[in-house]
């Protein structure tokens, strides 16, 4: 049994004054902590189900925390143990992570590092045990009586036909749709027969190709056919003491089918190129998708080994038909993911942490559905009074900007002007003497100057132009949602 224990840390260390801090900082951060004076008193509680966390101090009265950490990881080698020293050194810290502890910490510490410490240490020591657990659950479904997954009553009554008919040698045909167990209802028959030491063979009729047919099936002798160089045992042969699981047998050719009833009813075949008959031993059990008599109706199965092989019918309903098998099969297949693929994902099925959310979309659903509809008159009327008040509050936004940027351009005004006049006076005289001087640099100046102004234009213009255009878009938008919601909700005139 697993110790399900939340959080559990045993912390050890012979000053109580540091002791009861600690315990008290893990306890505060949500952990069920203990703590020990000594380490003999806390290695009772270590085992293989120990589902927590040993943090110990490494200089302790009689048993050091590194002769603890090798008593624990021979008790439980996957328990995480955390060494904490005021003594410590790089040799020391090298060596007790080479023994197996999961971390070391030196004294003075943090608690929050000793919290998130111990917070990553449980998380992973949570992480083994749930994959042990899902290991020997997933061990226990491949044993022989819950190997068949359901509880509807259909698969009540194929798991007692099961248990009478198994024992016996009578042939079984199992009827069902592709994907509902039949292979999985035939080995079973095998495993709780007294064939289960010898082989299951199973063959896909439908997969083999017809010339090759009766070479797989019956064997055949060297030099029987181009490219037979030595001698093969068929499958009917290697089956011999055992069960032969023939899945989809209505495709098998109508030829063969007379040489399988030969065996069916003599219990001998021949190989092919041989005139020595074999005596086989063996069980067949057969499985087929829809009627049987139908095929025999349209002449593409023999009548005769239809009786031969029908000797018990095993029906497995569709899974439509017993939906109260959805959930265990749904459980069975995400624990043989979750081990397969490493993933902790044991009880995801049943945390379900939508189901808060999927309660409250149902409230929702509920709330509109009383108030007549998705959307109603009232909610219209809201919608405009929100859009009102975005606006005036857009608008005050807006002034606020602007009063801003003009109280800032009244305080810089001056202190500009009177760094402008100063540059100007030191520069007049060259730059006019230059001027008067290049008339290239008077056109080039000129340039640059009109330049300036169109862009300033253009830039003053893009910007009335941009603000008018949201403006106006987002009306637009404002009043063709509005009319469509309203259009919704039947908040127009009676027509």
């Amino acid at each position: 049994m697993i110790d399900t224990t939340p959080g559990r840390v045993l912390y050890i260390e012979d000053d109580e004054l540091v002791r009861r801090a600690g315990v008290q900082s893990l306890q505060l951060a949500g952990f069920d902590a203990t703590g020990f004076a000594n380490a003999e008193a806390a290695l009772p509680l270590v085992d293989a189900e120990f589902a927590g966390v040993v943090v110990s101090d490494i200089r302790l009265p009689g048993m050091s925390g590194l002769d603890l950490l090798a008593q624990c990881h021979d008790r439980a080698p996957d328990v995480p143990v955390i060494l904490v020293t005021g003594h410590g050194d790089i040799s020391m810290a090298v060596q007790a992570m080479r023994d197996g502890a999961y971390d070391f910490i030196e004294k003075p510490f943090a608690s929050e590092r000793l919290i998130e410490t111990v917070r990553r240490a449980l998380e992973r020591r949570t992480l083994m045990l749930e994959n042990l657990a899902l290991r020997r659950e997933l061990a226990g479904q491949n044993a022989l009586a819950p190997r068949i997954i359901g509880r509807s009553p259909a698969i009540e009554q194929v798991r007692k036909l099961i248990a009478n008919v198994a024992p016996t040698d009578a042939s079984v045909i199992i009827n069902g749709d592709t994907g509902a167990g039949k292979e999985l209802i035939a080995r079973s028959l095998h495993e709780l027969s007294p064939r289960r030491d010898k082989p299951f063979v199973a063959v896909n009729c439908g997969a083999l190709p017809e010339p090759m047919f009766e070479s797989e099936m019956f064997g055949y002798e060297p030099g029987a056919f181009t490219g037979a160089a030595k001698r093969r045992i068929g499958k009917l042969e290697h089956a011999a003491g055992g069960t032969l699981f023939l899945d989809e047998i209505e495709s098998m050719p109508l030829a063969l089918q007379v040489k399988l009833l030969r065996v069916l009813q003599d219990g001998v075949l021949e190989r092919l190129g041989s005139n020595q008959p074999v005596r086989v031993d063996l069980r067949v059990v057969a499985a087929a998708k829809g009627d049987m008599l139908e095929h025999v109706a349209a002449g593409t199965f023999r009548r005769d080994l239809l009786y031969r092989l029908n000797v018990v019918t095993i029906a497995l309903p569709p899974l439509a038909e017993r939906r109260e098998d959805i959930v265990p099969l749904f459980e069975h297949f995400l624990l043989d993911a979750a081990v397969r693929y490493q993933r902790p994902g044991a009880a995801a099925h049943r945390t379900r942490p939508h189901a808060s959310r999927a309660a409250r979309l149902a409230r929702q659903r509920a709330r509109t559905a009383q108030r007549g509809g998705p959307l109603c008159a009232r909610d219209s009327r809201r919608c405009r009074a929100a859009r009102r008040e975005w606006r005036r509050r857009r608008a005050a936004a807006q002034g606020a900007r602007r009063a801003i940027r003009a109280r800032a351009d009244r305080r810089c005004a001056p202190a500009i002007e009177r760094r402008g006049r100063a540059g100007g006076r030191a520069s007049a005289d060259g730059e006019g003497h230059a001027l008067r001087k290049d008339p290239a640099l008077r056109a080039r100046r000129a340039r640059r100057e009109r330049t300036a102004r169109i862009k300033k234009t253009a830039a003053s213009f893009a910007a009335v132009f941009h603000w008018r255009w949201a403006d106006a878009r987002r009306s637009q938008v404002e009043s063709a949602f509005c009319s469509n919601w309203s259009s919704s909700a039947n908040c127009g005139s009676p027509t």
